[in-house]
This record gives structure tokens, C-alpha cells and sequence, in this order.
């Protein structure tokens, strides 16, 4: 393999993955991926933040019908990453009522989505729930 690329702009890989948001400079809202002006308070300047790797869930569903050759069921959540909300698929859990709660305690996970001609590996991100302390 020659080298790993994230899904998705704002996926930060190495030894510890996080997400990385724009954060508005004068109201301090966060988005996800390039913005010309804040959807907040219409700024135009932004900075960059580091968003929690650990959060609650706090809105989710349990996707049953998808297009062609998406693998369900799984879940679709809104986690909140200490004031940031991210939508991600909750992972590495049974997707059904019993083992997805709201206010679950989850954490950041990353995974291999697949690796193309040249051997680059495409890494995805969702949430697992927490261990047990």
C-alpha cells in the first residue's frame, strides 16, 4: 500500500484522527468543508478547529432502505462533539434500539473503505460507542 486518503476533507488521519472544522472568527459557529461566509452571522473570516473525538448522540435513525448495493440496516446520527455537531454513522454496534441510545456516549473511530488501483487505501470515520470505564 502506498499511502492512506480520507473521505472527506476535514478527516484528519495519523496517530490520533480527529475532525477539523471551520470555525467563524467573529461568532465562533463551526461548519464542515470550504464556506465563503458564515451561515451565522455572514463573517467571512475563518479559522481552524479541532472538533472532540468523543460526544453524545443526540438524534438518530435506523436506516432500513438504501440505494443499490448500500448495505443496511445501519444508523444515522447527529452527534454532539462538545458543542459541534457532526452527522456520522454510528459503528461497530448493532443497529437497533437496544444497543443506540440517545445521550450514548460515543467516540470517533476511523475505517479502510477500500484501496484503488494505484494502492492508496480511502479511510472513512463514524462513532462507536464508548468502553465501559
Amino acid at each position: 500500500m502506498t499511502g492512506q486518503v480520507p473521505l472527506v476533507d476535514y478527516l484528519v488521519l495519523g496517530d490520533q484522527p480527529h475532525l477539523s472544522a471551520n470555525e467563524c472568527t467573529q461568532c465562533g459557529a463551526r461548519f464542515f468543508g470550504r464556506r465563503n461566509a458564515c451561515a451565522n452571522c455572514s463573517a467571512t473570516e475563518f479559522a481552524t478547529a479541532t472538533v472532540a473525538t468523543e460526544g453524545i448522540v443526540r438524534a438518530f435513525t435506523i436506516v432500513a432502505f438504501a440505494a443499490p448495493g448500500v448495505p443496511v440496516p445501519f444508523v444515522a446520527a447527529v452527534v454532539d462533539c462538545d458543542g459541534t455537531s457532526v452527522r456520522a454513522n454510528i459503528v461497530n454496534t448493532p443497529p437497533d434500539p437496544e444497543h443506540v441510545t440517545l445521550g450514548m456516549k460515543v467516540q470517533l473511530t476511523t475505517f479502510p473503505l477500500g484501496v484503488d488501483t494505484a494502492g492508496v487505501e480511502a479511510i472513512g470515520f463514524g462513532f462507536e460507542p464508548q468502553p465501559a470505564k
